[in-house]
């Protein structure tokens, strides 16, 4: 065998250090040098019609059957490769001994300053990684600890699993490559790992031309075209591409993002950005719709970049739009213009909020209930999960429902609010003015209506959709327990936890535990037990007034489809004209 790969233009610092399998076929080798200890499995056409080992160095490997490595300028060292994979047209590909691999590093999200860093890691959920970043400094201090502890021993050698392929890429150092992934024209990667967890042949995980990314774990993920990425974490189902920037940012289930920038982002599940001049900074978002030229502000030039914000379930901005933080949006509200109050509107989902002239936020509640668009959205986002039919843990829990008792909550408390407003004055502008914001008297009179039928839309959806008509006579709403305890535990405020929403005796118990994996089965706890625990709070939060009967309830769901329906008509409406108007005859 040596002297055939002799023959071949192969060379070995120390033969006695190089073990080939015997089965392997010598011509498949040329221009092979080996140095340091290389043990190679079988080599050979019958396996792999186009296996072969040419032009490379092999330095401190262990690679397995069926390879297909070819032109690799530098080397490859100190790597454990698979079987049947395929490296051609690289630069070099190294390891380090003892390589964290971008396992356990600290990403610095929200707040750039680093005071509360998420760690990451192969299997980090959105609902982990959100304790970690909002928790307080004592919470997160133990769970920052708790996680170092879960952490696994990272292996001396980083590894490129079996069928992986990695073709027309320059520097790979210090990455751990699972099976089946694709690595395709690569400028740089360095400090990662690229997990697939798909069944055979249906991986997502996939890095594309020109990528340049330190600091990264890739579970899942596709990272394309241009991306730049430094200390960011890219889950499951997300895409990064078209030249987009990020640092110090994590992505999770199904985030598609092009063109523009993140910066200390929080992107939940859905998060989407598509264009260019847009500046996600040190933020929390889910389900959010960003439009061209979102800006946000972080650092107001006093004592750096603390300030953050959070950007609830569904918030949409415009193109333009501008917020100062740190701001708290309510869910499922549209942002508009220049914000520079630092607005909470939490107390108000489902509002269009104007920046006016001065920066300051003029709040229309509820408007966004009877938007077409809003239904349509719940409807297509499972649709678009990428991660279905593919056989891989879902690592994020998501609930796709619009209506859930965290933005019921919320619509419950801003009618009491609303209630009490309605008596104060209003100021020389016409406009009442609280936390900063501006209401006007007939928004604030139109909300509790729309509200109102928001909630009754919900309870008809959960408590009535397989009622017969003709027993609803006899539907009585749900009673409340007697038990006082009880009554207060299922009437307590639910927590949307990064697209799961739960109660908060969840939270508080995931805080509580002493061990990562114990915190993970306690969110599959109330993800299996959603639709058990909305009933419970049903019963037990929902006030007199809205105890209905069963005909009442679907006569307010009715006023709500069709408040739908009529913006969805004048939609169309306007959509037509909008077209005769551009027709060509």
């Amino acid at each position: 065998m040596i002297e055939a790969l002799e023959c071949r233009g192969c060379t070995a610092e120390d033969w006695s250090r190089v073990c080939i399998a015997p089965e392997s076929e010598p011509q498949l080798f040329s221009n092979v040098d080996f140095e340091g200890d290389v043990c190679i499995g079988v080599v050979g056409r019958s396996l792999r019609p186009d296996a072969c080992i040419r032009n490379a160095t092999l330095k401190d490997c262990i690679i397995g059957d069926s390879p297909r490595i070819r032109n690799v300028h530098g080397s490859i060292t100190n790597m454990n490769i698979g079987n049947n994979v395929t490296i051609e047209n690289v630069g070099r590909i190294e390891c380090e001994p003892h390589a964290g691999c971008g396992v356990g590093m600290e990403i610095n999200v929200l707040d750039e300053t680093g005071t509360r860093p998420v760690i990451a890691y192969i299997g980090l959920t959105a609902q982990s990684a959100i304790l970690m970043a909002r928790s307080p400094r004592s919470v997160a201090e133990e769970l920052y600890n708790q996680t170092l502890e879960y952490l696994p021993m990272r292996p001396a050698k980083a590894s490129i699993g079996d069928s992986a392929r990695i073709t027309d890429t320059q520097i790979i150092s210090n990455v751990e490559i699972g099976r089946e992934c694709i690595i395709e024209g690569a400028a740089r990667l360095s400090n990662g790992t690229i997990a697939n967890n798909a069944n055979p042949g249906k991986g997502l995980a996939y890095i594309g031309p020109g990528v340049d990314a330190d600091g990264f774990i890739i579970e899942d993920g596709v990272v394309d075209a241009g991306a730049l990425i430094r200390h960011t974490f890219v889950g499951q189902g997300v895409r990064l591409e078209k030249y987009f920037t990020s640092h110090d940012s994590l992505f999770f289930a199904n985030c598609s993002m092009e063109n523009g920038e993140a910066c200390a982002l929080f992107a939940g599940p859905y998060t989407v950005s598509m264009h260019k001049g847009t500046l996600l900074i040190g933020c929390q978002t889910s389900f959010m719709n960003a439009g061209s030229s979102t800006n946000q502000s972080n650092h107001m030039y006093k004592l750096g970049p603390v300030h953050w914000g959070v950007l609830e379930r569904g918030v949409k901005t415009s193109s333009n739009s501008y917020l100062m933080l740190g701001a708290n949006i309510g869910a499922f509200s549209l942002l508009m213009g220049d914000h520079k109050t630092h607005p909470d509107s939490r107390e108000f989902p489902f509002s269009y909020l104007f920046g006016d002239a001065s920066g300051a936020t003029v709040v229309v509640p509820a408007v966004m209930l009877r938007s077409c668009g809003l239904m349509r959205d719940e409807k297509k986002w499972p649709t678009r999960d990428r991660r279905r039919r593919r056989g891989m843990p879902l690592r994020d829990r998501v609930i796709f429902d619009v209506l859930n008792p965290c933005t019921v909550e919320a619509m419950l408390s801003a009618i009491d609010t609303i209630r009490e407003l309605m008596h104060r004055p209003a100021d020389d502008d016409r406009y009442i003015r609280y936390k900063g914001m501006k209401l006007s008297r007939a928004s604030l009179e139109r909300a509790i209506k729309l509200y109102t039928l928001g909630v009754k839309k919900y309870l008809t959806g959960i408590l009535l959709p397989d009622t017969p008509a003709e027993d609803e006579n006899g539907w009585v709403f749900p009673s409340a327990p007697a038990d006082e305890n009880l009554r207060a535990q299922w009437a307590e405020p639910w927590i949307d936890l990064a697209g799961q929403p739960m109660p908060r005796r969840y939270l508080t118990a995931a805080i509580e535990t002493t061990g990562v994996t114990q915190r993970e089965e306690i969110f599959d706890e109330a993800m299996e037990r959603y639709d058990t625990l909305q009933q419970e709070w049903i019963s037990a939060r929902i006030p007199d007034e809205l105890r209905l009967s069963a005909e009442e309830l679907r006569r307010g769901a009715a006023e709500f489809d069709t408040l739908v329906e009529t913006d969805r008509e004048t939609y169309r409406n306007n959509l037509s004209a909008e077209l005769a108007m551009l027709g060509l005859y």
